[in-house]
Order: structure tokens, then C-alpha cells, then sequence
């Protein structure tokens, strides 16, 4: 009997430690954000979860698309935008990268995992370069809020990451948007080339590419925190407000700020689609973006107003 007792001990003690095991090795995923009210909860790690589609996918009466790192505003904004209208109870919207949503909506859908999602957007909000591309899908454009680059590091910068020009560096580990994928990737080059000409912007999209020290990313807004959190990359190239969140949030990080003068920055615009499913309550979300309520919420999480 005691034999049979020390048995089940140290099987407990191994359900335990795979647990904890378990539970630290997904410590730092999203979703970062508070998720929908709701009797049946359903986000297991690693497994099933949606960290960049929020709200009501039945029956919606607004949708918008926003450009992926805007992810950590999204919470604040709709519930303020919900209060000040309503009307509006049924919101929902994308943060994924603004290229992937300029192609969800000129195809009319996208599939993430098994879920097929073919809701058109009453709104689209990118970058400026972005919105330009495509000017004939609005019948509204407006700035609503502007953002510079910073690099994301570990706590402490145990690297001693000063600038963009050790990113050149052949040993540190460098997570870098995919300028294929993602709108920030190109602005990231243009920076490399301010700092240290066309040089660094080789070293770190050729050589270190080659070398396996750069990883491109599809979706950095969340690929490139959790790299930097589990000690797979040493330094991230980002957009100022999402390292900006990541220390809001608690996590074990450090902001290596870029002088104005190697910087770049963005401006971020809102369209209103000339087809959107929801002409009025578009309309109200444009407005409300660019209320003094709504850059409040946007200073909040780091970004610059208009």
C-alpha cells in the first residue's frame, strides 16, 4: 500500500509539473486584450485562439477593419463608441495586417483555420501609402492618428541595443515585418537606410535573412512581442505605441527609443467604403474616430494625434 501511495504521488507531481510546464510555456499569448462577455469561455493557448478578430460575427450592424497594430486600442474605442451611440451594440472588427485586409476585401473573404468570414467592411483604416492605393473603394478619407518606429528588446536589453544600426549586428536575433505581408516592413527599410545606408538594410534583409539571425514575420503585432518574450529573437524593429503596450501590460520588456533624425512616421487614415453595408453607422464611426474622445484613447496607448 505505501509502494502504491508513492506511485500516485509522483504521478500527481508529474500532472503538476506538466501543468506548470504547460502554463509557463504559453505565458505570454494573446489575446491581450479583455475578451467578449460570454457563459461559455473556450481560449486554450496554442490551440484555439483568435486574438485579432473581435465582437459580433452574427447579424453585425457596423464592421471595420483596422490595421493590425491597433489591436490594444480596439477594447477602449468600441465601448466608447457603443456608449456614445446605442444604436450600435453589434460591432465587429479585424485587426489583422493592412495587406491581408486590402486582399479580404477585393476577394470578398478570408479563411483563418476552418472559419470562412465573407462580412464587408463598413470602414478601413492603414496607413497612408495604403489608402492610396486604392482610392477608388471610398467615399470618405480621414487622418485620425499619426506613430514613429521604436525597437522592442528584453528587459534589461541584455543585448545592449542602442540604435537601429546594431541590428546589423551578424549574433542578435532580429524580428523583422515582412514588407511583403506588412505595410511597417517598408518604413522599417526606409529607417535602416537613414541610419546606415543601404548597407544596414542589406545586412539585416539579405545577409542576416540568409543566415537564419533575421525571421520575417507575417503578423508582427503579435509575432514579434512573443518573440522577444521567449528569448527567440533579441531585438524588434515596431511601431512606438506597441512597445508602448507591451510595458503597459506588465510584460518583461524594455523600448529602445530611435532619434528623430534615423525615425520615420506614420500617418494612420480612416475610409468610409462607397459600398458599405452600413452607410449611417459608418458615417457615425468616422465621425467618432476623429473626436477628442476617441484621440484620447489613441494617446493613451502611445500613439500621436493628427
Amino acid at each position: 500500500m505505501k509502494k502504491l501511495n508513492t506511485v500516485f504521488l509522483a504521478v500527481a507531481a508529474l500532472v503538476l509539473f506538466s501543468n506548470a510546464v504547460t502554463a509557463q510555456e504559453y505565458r505570454f499569448d494573446p489575446p491581450w486584450n479583455t475578451p467578449p462577455e460570454s457563459e461559455v469561455q473556450f481560449t486554450v493557448p496554442g490551440v484555439d485562439n483568435v486574438p485579432d478578430l473581435f465582437g459580433d460575427i452574427n447579424d453585425p450592424q457596423l464592421v471595420v477593419f483596422f490595421a493590425g497594430n491597433q489591436f490594444m486600442v480596439i477594447d477602449e474605442l468600441i465601448a466608447a463608441f457603443k456608449k456614445e451611440h446605442p444604436q450600435y451594440q453589434r460591432v465587429f472588427a479585424e485587426t489583422l495586417p493592412p495587406g491581408i485586409l486590402a486582399k479580404q476585401i477585393a476577394t470578398g473573404s478570408i479563411v483563418i483555420g476552418n472559419l470562412r468570414i465573407t462580412l464587408k467592411p463598413d470602414v478601413y483604416t492603414a496607413g497612408k501609402s495604403r489608402i492610396d492605393q486604392t482610392p477608388e473603394w471610398f467615399s470618405k478619407t480621414s487622418l485620425y492618428a499619426r506613430n514613429k518606429l521604436a525597437i522592442l528588446v528584453q528587459k534589461g536589453n541584455p543585448k545592449k541595443v542602442n540604435g537601429l544600426k546594431d541590428l546589423g549586428n551578424k549574433t542578435l536575433r532580429i524580428s523583422m515585418p515582412n514588407p511583403d505581408f506588412e505595410g511597417i516592413g517598408k518604413r522599417i527599410e526606409e529607417a535602416y537606410v537613414k541610419a546606415g545606408g543601404e548597407q544596414l538594410k542589406t545586412a539585416v534583409m539579405e545577409t542576416k535573412l540568409k543566415d537564419k539571425t533575421t525571421f520575417l514575420t507575417q503578423i508582427h503585432h503579435r509575432q514579434s512581442p512573443m518573440r522577444i518574450l521567449y528569448d527567440q529573437s533579441d531585438a524588434a524593429p515596431v511601431w512606438y505605441s506597441e512597445a508602448h503596450y507591451q510595458q503597459m501590460i506588465g510584460h518583461p520588456v524594455a523600448m529602445i527609443e530611435i532619434p528623430e533624425k534615423e525615425n520615420i512616421h506614420a500617418q494612420y487614415i480612416a475610409g468610409q467604403l462607397k459600398n458599405a453595408p452600413h452607410p449611417q453607422a459608418a458615417k457615425d464611426f468616422m465621425d467618432f474616430l476623429v473626436s477628442p474622445q476617441a484621440n484620447a484613447i489613441y494617446k493613451k496607448f502611445g500613439f500621436d494625434l493628427p
